[in-house]
């Protein structure tokens, strides 16, 4: 009894001390003492929001970065949005101060895409998808088995032909990328009561697969032998409790974060497409910078995108084990059923030779893609 009043009176506290911060103005002061662990004491949170007023004050410029997802989810998807805010502020001594804006706050996907753009805010975190409407080669990373493991989807982004074909032309529409964020791939995950562990496609036929409105990923789980059910994201927690849809493929992190935990039996690792992220800036903001300070932004970007790879298989374990403790169980299939998958619906099949013209330009500019993934640089990654 008295251990839960203990944390129901540090949980009172926490909520007091981040309402008074907030309230002060000091929002992002106060998600900072949040994720620091120190709302629970008074004298700590105050200390916080003057460090951040002291850091605000010495700035030269102010960068609000704005993302989906609250500052904690990093623990089991690695958004790293803090580590960036930090890196920002000391990789430009301290002539950047970072607001942050997370949990949606601001919005999120295709509405944070438009607000940096227009320049209503200076960056933000969303989907490399959201990208495809300004470069539509983007689109590319839907292909299943073109860079869904990690290794070779860093491999993509990384590489020269990428950044020659996809960066122009999302300079042109107004944003630069600052990094890429390495989630995990996407999985098959079935829901209480289906069939499972699912290890080759064949054990997908019948199975109502909840899939988002991208017309490969509802062609690929037609062509492994699923019935794709298209279901807004926001409905589909209702959709897999009442049987609607039998199975949907976020990443495990995704999976964690969103709250799937308790309606889930079986993840299966088929690893056919990421789960892929970005952070985009006004392109027109970040020239107007002094060359020092933009020096120190694509500083701290390539460092936080270090500290993502490296965080990726910690948030994994995290992510499993939490959904574990529900009852979820995990499936990495062999090399002979893996072959299977990309056998059934792999990008290298004619049935995807339309989208490869049409969003790479030509068979030999998607090929060029393909050697791309195929080729590691200097930078790992654990795949699941």
């Amino acid at each position: 009894m008295t251990d839960r009043k203990t944390r129901s009176e540090i949980a009172s506290l926490e909520r007091r001390n981040f309402m008074k911060l907030a309230g002060s103005g000091a929002f992002t002061a106060a998600v900072v003492a949040g994720a620091a662990g120190t709302l629970w004491s008074e004298k700590a949170a105050a200390q916080t929001a003057r460090e951040e007023a002291d850091r605000q004050k010495a700035a030269d410029h102010e960068m609000t970065i704005a993302t989906a997802y609250v500052l904690g989810a990093s623990r089991s998807y690695p958004i790293m949005q803090l580590d960036f805010k930090e890196n920002i502020q000391n990789a430009t001594n301290g002539k950047v101060y970072v607001k942050l804006a997370p949990a949606g706050q601001l919005g999120a996907g295709s509405a944070l895409v438009q607000k940096v753009q227009g320049g209503t805010i200076q960056a933000a975190q969303h989907s490399l998808a959201n990208f495809a409407p300004f470069a539509p080669v983007v689109d590319l990373i839907n292909l299943p088995y073109l860079c869904g493991a990690n290794q070779r989807f860093v491999n993509l982004v990384t590489s020269d032909v990428w950044k020659q074909t996809v960066h122009p032309t999302v300079e042109q529409k107004g944003f630069k990328v600052l990094w890429y964020a390495v989630i995990d791939p996407r999985v098959v995950a079935i829901r209480k009561g289906g069939p499972g562990p699912i290890k080759t496609p064949s054990e997908l036929k019948g199975i109502k697969f909840r899939v988002p409105g991208s017309q490969m990923l509802q062609q690929y789980y037609r062509m492994v032998g699923a019935n794709p059910t298209p279901v807004a994201w926001g409905e589909t927690p209702s959709a897999i409790k009442q049987g609607v849809a039998d199975a949907l493929d976020p990443s495990v992190g995704a999976l964690y974060v969103f709250g799937f935990k308790d309606i889930l039996s079986y993840v299966s690792f088929t690893q056919a497409v990421p789960d892929s992220q970005v952070y985009s800036c006004n392109l027109e903001w970040f020239n107007g910078l002094p060359k020092d300070v933009q020096e120190g932004i694509d500083f701290a970007s390539e460092i936080t995108f270090q500290q993502n790879l490296a965080k990726v298989p910690a948030a994994r374990a995290y992510a499993m084990a939490e959904l574990t403790k529900s009852g979820v169980e995990f499936y990495s299939p062999t090399d002979a059923e893996m072959a299977e998958w990309k056998d059934a619906g792999g990008f290298q099949r004619s049935e995807w030779d339309p989208y490869k013209t049409e969003l790479a330009g030509s068979m030999d500019a998607f090929n060029e893609l393909v050697e791309a993934a195929d080729t590691s640089g200097r930078y790992y990654v654990h795949d699941a």
